[in-house]
Protein backbone atom coordinates (compact mmCIF):
# COMPACT_ATOMS: atom_id res chain seq x y z
CA UNK A 1 0.00 0.00 0.00
CA UNK A 2 2.73 2.46 0.99
CA UNK A 3 4.71 1.52 -2.12
CA UNK A 4 1.67 2.26 -4.34
CA UNK A 5 1.26 5.62 -2.61
CA UNK A 6 4.92 6.48 -3.33
CA UNK A 7 4.46 5.36 -6.94
CA UNK A 8 1.41 7.60 -7.33
CA UNK A 9 3.28 10.52 -5.77
CA UNK A 10 6.20 10.11 -8.14
CA UNK A 11 3.88 9.91 -11.14
CA UNK A 12 1.92 12.94 -9.99
CA UNK A 13 5.11 14.99 -9.93
CA UNK A 14 5.67 14.40 -13.65
CA UNK A 15 5.33 17.59 -15.65
CA UNK A 16 1.97 17.87 -17.40
CA UNK A 17 3.37 19.64 -20.46
CA UNK A 18 6.90 18.28 -21.06
CA UNK A 19 7.15 20.10 -24.40
CA UNK A 20 7.60 23.49 -22.69
CA UNK A 21 10.42 22.01 -20.59
CA UNK A 22 12.08 20.60 -23.71
CA UNK A 23 11.83 23.97 -25.49
CA UNK A 24 13.33 25.84 -22.53
CA UNK A 25 16.19 23.36 -22.09
CA UNK A 26 16.81 23.44 -25.85
CA UNK A 27 17.18 27.21 -25.69
CA UNK A 28 19.52 26.86 -22.72
CA UNK A 29 21.63 24.36 -24.68
CA UNK A 30 21.88 26.91 -27.48
CA UNK A 31 23.01 29.57 -24.98
CA UNK A 32 25.81 27.30 -23.74
CA UNK A 33 27.74 28.20 -26.91
CA UNK A 34 28.38 31.65 -25.50
CA UNK A 35 27.76 31.15 -21.78
CA UNK A 36 30.17 28.58 -20.28
CA UNK A 37 28.77 29.29 -16.80
CA UNK A 38 25.62 27.40 -17.84
CA UNK A 39 27.42 24.28 -18.99
CA UNK A 40 27.01 22.13 -15.89
CA UNK A 41 23.43 23.00 -14.96
CA UNK A 42 22.22 22.58 -18.55
CA UNK A 43 24.08 19.26 -18.70
CA UNK A 44 22.08 18.07 -15.69
CA UNK A 45 18.75 19.46 -16.91
CA UNK A 46 19.13 17.86 -20.35
CA UNK A 47 19.26 14.39 -18.78
CA UNK A 48 15.56 14.62 -17.97
CA UNK A 49 14.17 15.58 -21.37
CA UNK A 50 12.09 12.39 -21.71
CA UNK A 51 10.34 12.47 -18.33
CA UNK A 52 10.72 15.89 -16.76
CA UNK A 53 9.30 16.43 -13.31
CA UNK A 54 8.02 19.57 -11.64
CA UNK A 55 11.36 19.92 -9.80
CA UNK A 56 13.23 19.91 -13.13
CA UNK A 57 10.93 22.62 -14.50
CA UNK A 58 11.51 24.73 -11.38
CA UNK A 59 15.30 24.29 -11.75
CA UNK A 60 15.12 25.31 -15.43
CA UNK A 61 13.15 28.42 -14.47
CA UNK A 62 15.79 29.21 -11.84
CA UNK A 63 18.43 29.13 -14.59
CA UNK A 64 16.27 31.44 -16.72
CA UNK A 65 15.95 33.87 -13.78
CA UNK A 66 19.73 33.75 -13.35
CA UNK A 67 20.16 34.68 -17.02
CA UNK A 68 17.73 37.56 -16.70
CA UNK A 69 19.59 38.88 -13.66
CA UNK A 70 23.07 38.48 -15.20
CA UNK A 71 23.06 39.74 -18.79
CA UNK A 72 26.33 40.28 -20.57
CA UNK A 73 28.20 37.45 -18.84
CA UNK A 74 29.23 35.82 -22.13
CA UNK A 75 32.74 35.11 -23.36
CA UNK A 76 35.19 37.83 -24.36
CA UNK A 77 37.78 37.25 -27.08
CA UNK A 78 40.70 39.62 -26.57
CA UNK A 79 42.57 41.10 -29.53
CA UNK A 80 45.99 40.88 -27.83
CA UNK A 81 46.90 37.22 -27.66
CA UNK A 82 50.12 35.19 -27.46
CA UNK A 83 48.44 32.29 -29.34
CA UNK A 84 49.49 29.88 -26.56
CA UNK A 85 47.02 27.07 -25.83
CA UNK A 86 46.26 26.23 -22.20
CA UNK A 87 44.09 23.36 -21.03
CA UNK A 88 42.56 22.96 -17.58
CA UNK A 89 40.44 20.03 -16.49
CA UNK A 90 38.90 18.35 -13.49
CA UNK A 91 36.65 15.44 -12.72
CA UNK A 92 34.15 14.63 -10.04
CA UNK A 93 34.45 10.95 -9.21
CA UNK A 94 31.19 8.94 -9.25
CA UNK A 95 29.16 12.12 -8.85
CA UNK A 96 26.10 11.05 -10.84
CA UNK A 97 23.69 9.58 -8.28
CA UNK A 98 21.87 7.55 -10.95
CA UNK A 99 24.75 5.89 -12.79
CA UNK A 100 27.74 6.49 -10.46
CA UNK A 101 29.70 7.70 -13.47
CA UNK A 102 32.18 10.52 -13.08
CA UNK A 103 31.81 13.98 -14.56
CA UNK A 104 34.54 15.54 -16.66
CA UNK A 105 34.89 19.26 -17.00
CA UNK A 106 37.50 21.10 -19.00
CA UNK A 107 38.18 24.37 -20.71
CA UNK A 108 40.79 25.63 -23.14
CA UNK A 109 42.25 29.11 -23.35
CA UNK A 110 43.96 30.69 -26.35
CA UNK A 111 46.06 33.31 -24.65
CA UNK A 112 43.64 34.87 -22.15
CA UNK A 113 40.49 34.04 -24.14
CA UNK A 114 38.25 31.10 -23.42
CA UNK A 115 37.67 29.24 -26.69
CA UNK A 116 36.43 25.76 -25.74
CA UNK A 117 34.74 24.11 -22.74
CA UNK A 118 32.67 21.08 -21.87
CA UNK A 119 31.04 19.22 -19.01
CA UNK A 120 30.26 15.59 -19.75
CA UNK A 121 29.59 12.29 -18.05
CA UNK A 122 32.37 9.81 -18.62
CA UNK A 123 31.47 6.77 -20.72
CA UNK A 124 32.54 4.19 -18.13
CA UNK A 125 32.48 3.95 -14.36
CA UNK A 126 35.90 4.78 -12.92
CA UNK A 127 37.19 2.67 -10.06
CA UNK A 128 39.00 5.54 -8.37
CA UNK A 129 39.33 9.29 -8.35
CA UNK A 130 42.77 9.19 -10.07
CA UNK A 131 41.33 7.03 -12.85
CA UNK A 132 38.50 9.55 -13.35
CA UNK A 133 41.08 12.37 -13.43
CA UNK A 134 43.18 10.45 -15.95
CA UNK A 135 40.16 9.95 -18.23
CA UNK A 136 39.42 13.65 -17.92
CA UNK A 137 43.01 14.43 -18.84
CA UNK A 138 42.76 12.21 -21.93
CA UNK A 139 39.57 13.95 -23.11
CA UNK A 140 41.21 17.36 -22.65
CA UNK A 141 44.33 16.29 -24.57
CA UNK A 142 42.13 15.11 -27.46
CA UNK A 143 40.46 18.52 -27.57
CA UNK A 144 43.83 20.30 -27.42
CA UNK A 145 45.19 18.20 -30.30
CA UNK A 146 42.10 18.96 -32.36
CA UNK A 147 42.39 22.69 -31.64
CA UNK A 148 46.09 22.66 -32.55
CA UNK A 149 45.19 21.08 -35.91
CA UNK A 150 42.42 23.64 -36.43
CA UNK A 151 44.85 26.49 -35.74
CA UNK A 152 47.30 24.94 -38.22
CA UNK A 153 44.53 24.80 -40.86
CA UNK A 154 43.90 28.49 -40.19
CA UNK A 155 47.60 29.23 -40.80
CA UNK A 156 48.64 29.62 -37.16
CA UNK A 157 51.82 27.71 -36.43
CA UNK A 158 51.87 26.48 -32.86
CA UNK A 159 55.42 25.37 -32.11
CA UNK A 160 55.50 25.79 -28.32
CA UNK A 161 54.29 22.97 -26.07
CA UNK A 162 50.68 23.14 -25.00
CA UNK A 163 50.27 23.70 -21.28
CA UNK A 164 47.94 21.32 -19.48
CA UNK A 165 47.12 22.05 -15.85
CA UNK A 166 46.28 19.19 -13.51
CA UNK A 167 45.55 19.15 -9.77
CA UNK A 168 45.93 15.38 -9.28
CA UNK A 169 49.41 14.00 -8.61
CA UNK A 170 48.11 10.44 -9.04
CA UNK A 171 46.76 11.22 -12.52
CA UNK A 172 50.11 12.79 -13.45
CA UNK A 173 51.94 9.65 -12.33
CA UNK A 174 49.52 7.53 -14.40
CA UNK A 175 50.20 9.72 -17.46
CA UNK A 176 53.99 9.41 -17.04
CA UNK A 177 53.84 5.61 -16.69
CA UNK A 178 54.44 4.06 -20.12
CA UNK A 179 52.76 0.81 -19.10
Amino acid sequence: MEQNHRLMQSKSSLLENPESYRRLVGRLIYLCFTRPDLSYCVHVLSQFMQNPRVEHWQAALRVARYLKGNPGQGILLRSECDLQLYGLFDSDWASCPLTRRSLTGWFVLLGNSLISWKTKKQHTVSRSSPEAEYRSMAMTVCELKWLKGLLLDLGVMHTTPIRLYCDSQAALHMAKNSV
